[in-house]
């Protein structure tokens, strides 16, 4: 099922709903629910305005998860994940525009997947992990990279408005470890793997994070970009790419 979070061209209120062909199927709020279920309305699709397709409180992330991308860094491959948190404000959805900084020089994009809680958990085994994951979805975890050496940790080069986009949607009947995922700026790729390169894989992270916080409905986890990300400048379209889940398209502006 692919859900997905839109407005509507007649009001400004959030629904949820899961595509079907060139309808959207109307959804209680999966989040609020724990489960997943029709409200009745239909909708065509053409009316919907896709929005991020969740609103998390927390975006925990994960970096150097792919090992080429630590080595181009010239890093070490860690052996525990390295953890870094994005604020709810850098959230932005499908179509919206990525603002660059006044004070970034080099902004880069970040090709993820982005796992989905769907149920509250805390301390979980990675063996029960898929029943608290709704789904998946694409992420971009834009970065300005000139300011990332200076900060001596992550979060504030990664924190800015609109330095993460999700969607279009998620889905919910996808194996994660064996995802095709691609970057494109202006239709040229510039990243290429697949998520079986993970280190650290989806379902042990929910399970790691979940022994040191409680994981809410809603929340992501972003984990982690391969090698060849890459500069983007004012007026660019990216688009991130990842099997089954779609396109994520934004366009830089200033």
């Amino acid at each position: 099922m692919k859900i997905v979070a839109f407005l509507t061209h007649s009001d400004d209120e959030i629904h949820f709903g899961h595509l079907a062909g060139e309808r959207v199927i109307g959804l209680a709020d999966p989040f609020a629910e724990g489960e997943i279920r029709e409200d009745g309305k239909v909708y065509d699709r053409a009316d919907c305005i896709l929005t991020s397709p969740c609103f998390p409180t927390k975006a925990l992330c994960i970096g150097l998860n792919y090992a080429d991308h630590a080595k181009e860094f010239g890093l070490s491959v860690p052996d525990r994940p390295v953890v870094f948190m994005k604020p709810a404000s850098a959230l932005c959805g499908p179509g919206d525009y990525i603002i660059k900084p006044s004070m970034c020089r080099q902004l880069d994009e970040e090709a993820e997947l982005a796992i989905v809680i769907g149920k509250e958990c805390h301390e979980v085994d990675e063996a029960e992990a898929d029943s608290y994951i709704l789904g998946y979805c694409c992420a971009n975890d834009v970065t300005a990279r000139d300011l990332q050496p200076k900060q001596g940790q992550w979060t504030l080069a990664k924190g800015f408005d609109t330095f993460m986009p999700l969607g279009p949607y998620i889905e919910t009947e996808v194996d994660p470890d064996h995802l095709a995922i691609e970057c494109r700026i202006n239709g040229k790729l510039v990243q290429k793997s697949n998520t079986e390169n993970l280190i650290f894989k989806p379902r042990w992270l929910v399970s790691y994070l979940s022994q040191v916080m409680t994981l809410l409905p809603g929340d992501v986890i972003l984990t982690g970009t391969p090698s060849g990300t890459s500069r983007m400048e004012v007026g660019d379209e990216v688009s991130v790419t990842i099997e089954g889940l779609g396109s994520l398209t934004n366009t830089v502006d200033a």
